[in-house]
């Protein structure tokens, strides 16, 4: 076997596992020049849930030249989200598109998504080897925490057909049989062998290698123990059609407050149809549940599977989901079911080891933070190498740089997630036990003063103060429309600020006070009454200041703006790396 088809025996950085956390890092690595390998288990295309995106991919896409990629797919245009959390309130929707016409996210087939990153990964100069899956971790011996290489297995594709006969002597072959970086296989068997690197990134997905298997540091989070079940539905109808919601997904609240439901819109003709329900009642309810609100006809065989079963009678729960299915047809064997999914870790980095992606935490599908921290730990951890091999700081600087990064973001999305539920469901756990308090200060840092008021709540955290903060969050929610926001925003005397949610968090209780009556004289009277202007519009200025919340993980150039141990990223393409803060605001 030539030695172009298997890993090298030495790398730079060493990327294990090809979904979108490892292919960004590995393109974001390779167009900075470093010599990177991506060794990837399986063969792409192949299966992953999670379709619906953020605007903030637009961004990090963007920084390694491939958003275009992703705009000229063809995946179905997300122009914002549709949320019903009482099935008596019309629905809230949050506009995108309201911050940009092209600040729109896309709802993808991941298997096609993460396969247009992949292949980017290799047109950025990364080294790609599918079909090799990483079997162990070596550790330095005289520093049994850093990783210095890796054993791996490699399924060769099938033969071609046999060529004519040759010579059974060559020495060529020989020549290749000496520098090849393998074991020698047995014909057309899998080929093993070992590949060391400077540093090394795990992308591995869900497995997590160096967190399960070596750190033992992966925690669950009690508060978000929830099973998802979830299939494909063909010929259903879809959210907002004819109106600039289209293709918009929605996500609404079951009404036995056990859980949430989602409808996707794919462009391959398919809608995504999911339910995440909290574990305990899910599991209570194994022997007593609805009839399927489905005719036989849509359904085939599903019922015939004690899993399609208890998915099709949960979606009975979702009486908006079961009016968007229309009269679709479920795919024949799609059901599919994921549990224990929300966990992270007190550590996301190393010496010379970064962790990203589902490889360290996961939050949970609702408000579809997934691939958003899959990218912003992928940056941190390229950007974070980039400064150890180009000595902007130490390793173990960078190290914890990584960490707090990720710690950071997850903690923001943690906490607006839980404050859906606390919506959805009665949040009666003890939720301080999943938050950590360090990461709350930081990804909270502006929140906590308001949260306090006047009032001398101590040094740290308490539950009482992360139930205020679940409660400020709750208003993200709200049941507002564009053309709510587009109203308020005509208001005569209404402060341009209020509007902005770019500008800084205001005290929910300030907030109240700037509303006044004569705000709302500009409306016409046959539009409703006064007070129920004022009310809408009220909801609109909690929306968008509740959005400050999470709005600055959405623009990547807040990675060169929040200092993290007196250093900020450098988001220059050739110059990636980390920057003192004082010499970043110099400069």
């Amino acid at each position: 076997m030539a030695t172009s088809s298997l890993p090298p025996k030495h790398i730079q950085v060493l990327v294990i596992g090809g979904g979108p956390a490892g292919s960004y890092a590995a393109s974001a690595l390779a167009r900075e020049g470093i010599n990177v390998t991506l060794l990837e288990a399986s063969k792409f295309p192949r299966y992953h849930i999670g379709e619906s995106l953020i605007p903030s991919v637009r961004h990090y896409l963007r920084f390694i030249g491939a958003e275009d990629k992703l705009a000229n797919y063809g995946f179905v245009r997300k122009p914002g989200s549709a949320i019903k959390f009482n099935q008596y309130k019309r629905e809230g929707y949050t506009d995108f598109v309201a911050l940009g016409h092209n600040n729109n996210a896309w709802n993808v087939v991941r298997s096609e998504f993460d396969q247009l990153l992949l292949n980017h990964a290799r047109a950025s100069g990364a080294a790609v080897y599918e079909q090799t899956k990483v079997d162990a971790i070596h550790f330095d011996p005289m520093n049994p925490e850093r990783p210095v290489s890796v054993s791996w297995t490699h399924t060769p594709p099938p033969g071609l057909p046999s060529p004519p006969a040759s010579p059974t002597t060559s020495t060529f072959s020989k020549f290749l049989r000496r520098f090849s970086n393998a074991e020698q296989p047995a014909p057309n068997g899998p080929i093993q062998g070992t590949t060391s690197f400077t540093h090394v990134i795990d992308a591995s997905g869900r497995a997590g290698l160096i967190s399960t298997r070596y750190l033992h540091n992966r925690r669950f989070n009690a508060s978000l123990k929830n099973v998802a079940v979830w299939g494909y539905w063909t010929g259903a109808g879809s959210y907002g059609v004819g109106t600039r919601r289209s293709g918009a997904p929605w996500f609404e609240a079951l009404t036995d407050e056990s859980g949430w439901a989602w409808f996707i819109p794919l462009h391959n003709g398919t809608t995504s149809v999911g339910i995440v329900v909290n574990q305990k009642y899910y599991n209570a309810k194994a022997d007593t549940f609805p009839p399927a609100p489905f005719d036989e006809a849509q359904t085939l065989n599903a019922a015939a599977s004690v899993l399609a079963a208890r998915y099709l009678s949960n979606l009975a729960l979702a009486p908006g989901v079961v009016r968007l299915v229309d009269q679709g047809k479920l795919v024949e064997g799609s059901v599919k079911t994921a549990s224990d999914f929300s966990y992270s870790a007190p550590s996301y980095a190393g010496p010379n080891y970064r962790i990203v992606g589902d490889a360290g935490a996961f939050i949970d599908p609702f408000f579809s933070s997934g691939i958003h921290l899959a990218m912003t730990s992928a940056l941190s951890a390229a950007a974070t190498i980039c400064a150890s091999i180009r000595g902007n700081c130490s390793e173990a600087l960078a190290a914890s740089w990584h960490t707090q990064r990720v710690a950071t973001s997850y903690t923001r999305f943690q906490v607006v997630v839980l404050s859906a539920y606390k919506q959805i469901r009665s949040q009666t756990d003890d939720i301080l036990s999943d938050i950590d308090e360090d990461n709350y200060d930081r990804a909270f840092a502006y929140l906590r003063p308001v949260i306090q008021g006047a009032s001398e709540m101590g040094a740290r955290l308490s539950e009482s103060e992360l139930q205020k903060s679940l409660d400020f969050c709750v208003k993200l929610f709200d049941p507002t429309t564009p053309e709510d926001h587009e109203r308020a925003s005509f208001i005569q005397g209404l402060p341009h600020n209020l509007l902005d949610v770019s500008t800084p968090i205001i005290d929910p209780d300030v907030l109240e006070k700037t509303m006044d009556v004569e705000y709302f004289e500009c409306f016409d009277d046959d539009s409703g009454s006064d007070t129920e202007k004022a009310i809408e519009t009220k909801m609109v200025l909690h929306k968008v200041n509740a959005r400050r919340v999470i709005h600055s993980e959405y623009a990547i150039n807040n990675m060169e703006l929040e200092n993290l141990e007196g250093y900020v990223v450098r988001l220059e393409k050739g110059k990636l790396g980390l920057v003192r803060i004082s010499s970043a605001t110099d400069n």
